[in-house]
């Protein structure tokens, strides 16, 4: 693979380039997998996505590897205790939103039977197909993120802006944004 054809964010570390490679794009059903990337994704607001790859192993091992149960249980005396033992954005919110966020999904799952058919919702099941020719080309959000964070914040989700929408859409493979040339597409 090379960097004329690979997506170029993926091209700047080789962690980015294995989640590229390995993960990014790839549709995703399973509850708990997606409930870990609405929490990085949350994380990763305003900061580099490399920052939270390299945090991803302490996020999982805070985060109970995202069981949304135990997740719904914890509180504010949490927030301090990951804030000292985890290797984690040392935010207090971000850490905080992924209780409120477990509740919440509890909440959609008891809906719709699973967060997965709540999520995948935006985009009918069936990931949407991009043919971009360059990175200038991907926006940053669609009417489908706006739709899902307008749904999840008045749920209680927090968060989820438009365009975190839009990178977790990207990241789960409800939207496919390899570029057209990208070995991976």
């Amino acid at each position: 693979m090379t960097k004329d054809t690979t997506c170029a964010w993926a091209m700047n570390h080789e962690l980015e380039r294995v989640y590229h490679d390995e993960e990014w794009g790839k549709p995703v059903f399973d509850d708990q997998v997606l409930f870990e990337f609405i929490t990085l994704e949350g994380a990763q607001a305003g900061l580099s996505w490399i920052t939270i790859l390299k945090k991803r192993e302490g996020y999982r091992a805070a985060f109970e590897h995202y069981d949304i149960d135990r997740l719904a249980q914890f509180g504010e005396a949490d927030v301090e205790r990951i804030i000292e033992s985890f290797d984690v954005v040392k935010h207090r919110g971000k850490i905080a939103s992924v209780f409120t966020n477990a509740k919440a999904a509890q909440t959609l799952i008891e809906e719709y039977g699973s967060l997965s058919k709540a999520l995948w919702q935006f985009v009918d099941g069936e990931p949407l197909v991009n043919h971009w020719t360059q990175m200038s080309d991907v926006p940053a959000a669609t009417d489908q993120s706006k739709a899902m964070s307008k749904f999840l914040k008045k749920r209680g989700f927090k968060f989820v802006g438009e365009t975190i929408c839009y990178a977790f859409m990207q990241a789960v493979g409800m939207v496919n944004d390899h570029l057209v040339d990208c070995p991976k597409r």
